[in-house]
């Protein structure tokens, strides 16, 4: 295996334990530390605003650090850091103690996104593919949350399922340490001389203008779609599947079924963004989406669990959409600040989406979730419509 499909697997692995610890709480609010902590699922879940907080926040200095000190040293000090405050939040014994460690893990996984991503398009010609692999990824991260948590909270209780990605981490991140310190010295963050003039984009500033409004407006509301969807999941299994879902570990099977089958969708859109009108393929995945939210509404059992696949995976295919979009024209020395512009967006809204869920549900269920959501996607479509024609947003790489 080369060197750079080894980093290039350095970089999926990180993009997993990143979503990976970002949801281990919410299967464990979900779950168990309602009735141990004896405190309602409304109550729990605020305390992970914190973590949602720096989740966003610190994203752009992530970026501005990376650009100007080092990408490869900035995810050595993702993997140990939010490694050792995962396990610092599995010591927890109050809500106070464990929202304290949850803004630890957030400050620690802002960095992935935008130094990563930026890391996983330089040099590319076609970014879609390598950007859906890289989400694909990050999806079964978000799936094995759910699995992993509720396998460990029924066989080894709650606080291992903070202590055992911790450790995992931190030895991918000496591991990756030594790997990249083998190589030889390069400026990694921007280039120069040729490299830079390159990437020069061949964009009309009011075109720029327009696609970087369209991403952040659709960013934030895909940001609330994805939180509400991915957090909450857990929670609408166990009220909705009763049937045949009653452990914690079957409620978690079923939620990485969804996951990993929805995270298939980023292969096929990142194909079709690649060799088809990236307008159209955003429209039909936020039109499906609207669709499916609204059908959602009442569902119980099977048709739940089915239609939760459908949702998922178009909510999943959004991803790499935006990424998509900054990767084409960003340039080198400043893409790992624009990642980071996009993900303050995509997470600050993700933050504030933790309360809304609980202040919901405690005030007519996820119907009122669901039929919120139709409508945040139907915004998106809306929006869709005014991005210009693929050629117009083309850029030469670097």
């Amino acid at each position: 295996m080369q060197r750079s499909q080894i980093k290039f697997l350095y970089l999926n692995l990180g993009h997993f334990l990143d979503h990976l610890f970002m949801l281990v709480f919410a299967t464990v609010a979900a779950l168990r530390l309602n009735s141990e902590w004896g405190m309602s699922y409304a109550e729990l879940i605020p305390y992970a605003t914190p973590g949602f907080v720096a989740f966003g926040l610190c994203a752009l200095l992530a970026g501005w650090i990376a650009d100007k000190w080092s990408r490869e040293g900035m995810i050595v000090v993702f993997f140990i850091g939010i490694g050792i405050s995962s396990m610092l939040t599995g010591l927890a014994n109050n809500p106070l103690q464990i929202a304290s460690g949850l803004a630890l893990i957030g400050i620690f996984a802002a960095i992935y996104h935008p130094v990563g991503l930026a890391m996983v398009v330089q040099d590319r010609e076609k970014t879609g593919i390598p950007l859906a692999i890289n989400g694909v990824f990050g999806n079964l991260g978000v799936a094995s949350a759910a699995l992993l948590t509720g396998f460990l909270i029924d066989t080894a209780g709650w606080r291992s399922a903070f202590y055992l990605p911790g450790a995992v981490s931190i030895l991918l991140g000496i591991c990756y340490w030594i790997f990249v310190s083998r190589e030889k010295p390069v400026d990694d963050s921007a280039g120069t001389g040729a490299r830079q003039q390159t990437a020069a984009p061949v964009i009309a500033r009011s075109t720029l203008i327009r696609v970087f409004a369209i991403i952040f407006f659709t960013t934030a509301i895909g940001g609330l779609i994805f939180q509400s969807t991915t957090f909450a999941l857990p929670r609408i299994f166990a009220e909705r599947l009763t049937d045949f879902a009653v452990s914690a570990t079957q409620i978690g099977w079923y939620a990485f079924l969804v996951f990993s089958l929805a995270a298939l969708a980023q292969l096929l859109i990142g194909y079709l963004v690649d060799h088809h009108s990236l307008r159209l393929v955003f429209a039909a995945v936020a039109l499906l989406q609207a669709v499916f939210f609204y059908l959602m509404t009442h569902l119980q059992g099977l048709a739940a669990l089915l239609l939760s696949i459908a949702f998922m995976f178009v909510v999943f295919g959004q991803i790499p959409i935006n990424d998509v979009l900054v990767g084409r024209m960003a340039r080198s020395e400043w893409r790992s600040r624009a990642y980071a512009l996009r993900y303050v967006v995509t997470f600050s809204v993700m933050a504030s989406a933790v309360p809304l869920i609980g202040w919901l549900h405690a005030n007519g269920g996820f119907e009122r979730l669901f039929s919120l959501l139709s409508i945040a996607a139907a915004l998106i479509f809306c929006a869709t419509v005014f991005l210009p024609a693929s050629r117009q947003i083309s850029v030469r790489r670097a």
